[in-house]
This record gives structure tokens, C-alpha cells and sequence, in this order.
């Protein structure tokens, strides 16, 4: 019997690699490497019980807990990336639009740039104000 077959039916069971193993052994290794450069025995410690705990997710029979963990973590990341996003988007837009808000119900409005004195009707309240766009 070789060592891949031994490692396959070792691993036969066990939970494996997911997404928040692989952050917490990216983040593990940079803290590492971090802690070689700048000794440190805090950052080098917290390296070392990550990976071990990247190790223990990935060794244990538990797939409910640790698939639940993961679920977490792809949630707050979402969470985080889709707030850059949006704040990358709205960056984008402001190069080429101007962004009011109507001050009845106050509405976010998207205006062109460059026409000038113009008068705005929200598309909300129908009200109507003038703005420079």
C-alpha cells in the first residue's frame, strides 16, 4: 500500500479545506513571516495557533460545526467586499455623474455632468428643484 492510498483513506471522513482554512493559513503564514523579520514572540505565537487550527478544521469529522464556521466567514467577507464594491462603483459614477438628493423625500438622483443649470424632477415625489449638474 502506498502513501497516497494511506493518506486517502486517512483523509476519508474528515472535514478537508475550505475557504476560511485557506485564510487562516494565508494569515497564519504572512503573520510568520512577519514575526521572522520583526521578532515578535505575540505575532509568532498567533501564527503558530492558526495554522494549528487551520489543522484541526481540516483533520476533524464535524462537517456541521466547521461547515457552519465557514458559512460565517463567506458571510463577513461578502459583507466587507461588497462594501468596497459599492464604494468603488459610487467612485466610478461620480467621475461622470453628479449625485443629488431630493430635498423632500431625499431621494438619491443621478445627474450628467457638464449640462449646466438644469431643473431636476424627482422621480419619487415629483418635486422639482434646479441645480448645477
Amino acid at each position: 500500500m502506498n502513501f497516497g492510498n494511506r493518506f486517502r483513506n486517512f483523509m476519508m471522513g474528515r472535514y478537508g479545506v475550505d475557504q476560511l482554512n485557506k485564510f487562516l493559513i494565508g494569515l497564519g503564514l504572512i503573520l510568520m513571516i512577519i514575526s521572522s523579520f520583526f521578532p515578535n514572540i505575540f505575532t509568532y505565537n498567533l501564527s503558530l495557533i492558526l495554522i494549528i487550527l487551520c489543522y484541526f478544521r481540516m483533520f476533524s469529522r464535524n462537517h456541521t460545526k466547521r461547515y457552519k464556521e465557514n458559512t460565517i466567514y463567506l458571510n463577513y467577507k461578502n459583507r466587507i467586499l461588497g462594501f468596497f464594491k459599492k464604494e468603488h462603483f459610487n467612485s466610478e459614477q461620480r467621475k461622470n455623474f453628479h449625485i443629488y438628493k431630493c430635498p423632500t423625500c431625499s431621494q438619491k438622483i443621478r445627474i450628467p455632468k457638464g449640462k449646466g443649470k438644469i431643473c431636476i424632477t424627482c422621480p419619487r415625489c415629483h418635486a422639482e428643484f434646479i441645480r448645477r449638474s
